[in-house]
């Protein structure tokens, strides 16, 4: 089959949160280069983002934003720079990557122990209320009753500097952090019902629907290295985003069937098999701007 045929034959699903230049770029960087020794020239970033749409004015805002980030470095003579990843990022890359790799690999330790937050604050400061809130969530909480927030697994200690550093000059606040157990924890009053779990359910079934060609497609291996890059990065940037939104509860909370392991093998069998492919796409992309670029690209795998 023709790289035509395949271009009309195979159909690769962009991002699905619609991914900004620099995301795509911190995505693309992560995935494919593991050393701050890589000199990478901009116009091999330019090259690279074209692959997916942006713009050279878009690739160089990018390249500048991650430069701000302290992702990447500039070096060189200033006229024309080459840019080098952090070895902060390199190890930040690896961790959020074993994280989105290892995502549902198996059912979470439970105990039957939650943290449970609760609070009082003036009704008067609503600005205070919505910090708190704000706090809670990124803590890995959510909300049981108007102030009483809980979480399966969650790090008391951290709950604890959450809401004193969010209340400790609030006049008139209290709060208090504890471990419970529920009496009825699988009932429609447990805990599980702070979640809207039918519809992060509905979320994964998106996902496997959204990629069900391509998956059928990489499986008949009709997706060439043209393809491969876009792809590979197109199902990341889609998955990367359960092990936030997904609480990861224990099975005998969840509503049956759970899409989640489905949802997990497409990705899985998807970004695996064309790792090898869309790095030959990159090397081919960067190489004329880049001469040194097959020494130092590779790719993330979860073998």
């Amino acid at each position: 089959m023709s790289g035509e045929q395949l271009k009309t034959d195979v159909s690769v699903p962009r991002s699905q949160t619609g991914a900004s230049p620099q995301h795509l770029l911190a995505t693309v960087l992560g995935e494919y280069l593991d050393s701050a020794d890589a000199a990478l020239p901009s116009a091999a970033v330019i090259a690279i983002l074209g692959e997916f749409g942006i713009s050279e004015s878009s690739a160089r805002s990018a390249l500048s934003r991650l430069t701000k980030r302290g992702l990447i470095v500039a070096r060189g003579d200033g006229r024309v720079p080459v840019y080098h990843l952090t070895t902060a990022a390199i190890a930040s890359h690896h961790t959020h990557m074993q994280r989105f790799l290892s995502f549902g690999a198996g059912p979470p330790e439970w105990s039957g122990d939650w943290v449970m937050a609760t609070f009082s604050i003036p009704s008067s400061n609503q600005a205070s209320r919505h910090a708190v809130r704000k706090a809670l969530t990124a803590s890995g909480l959510v909300g049981l009753y108007d102030s009483v927030w809980i979480g399966p697994g969650a790090d008391a200690a951290a709950v604890r500097t959450a809401l004193s550093r969010t209340l400790h000059e609030v006049e008139g606040a209290r709060w208090s952090v504890m471990h419970v157990r529920f009496d009825d924890e699988a009932g429609p009053h447990g805990p599980a019902a702070a979640y809207d779990l039918a519809g992060l359910a509905s979320s994964y079934r998106d996902f496997i629907d959204r990629y069900a060609e391509l998956r059928v497609a990489v499986r008949d291996g009709r997706v060439d290295a043209a393809r491969a890059l876009v792809a590979r990065t197109s199902v990341m940037d889609s998955w990367r985003r359960f092990p936030e939104l997904d609480p990861d509860l224990p099975e005998h909370l969840l509503p049956a069937p759970w899409p989640r392991q489905q949802a997990r093998d497409t990705f899985l069998e998807i970004h695996t098999a064309l790792g090898s492919l869309a790095r030959e796409r990159l090397v081919e992309v960067a190489t004329p701007h880049w001469p040194e670029a097959a020494s130092w690209v590779t790719f993330f795998s979860s073998q």
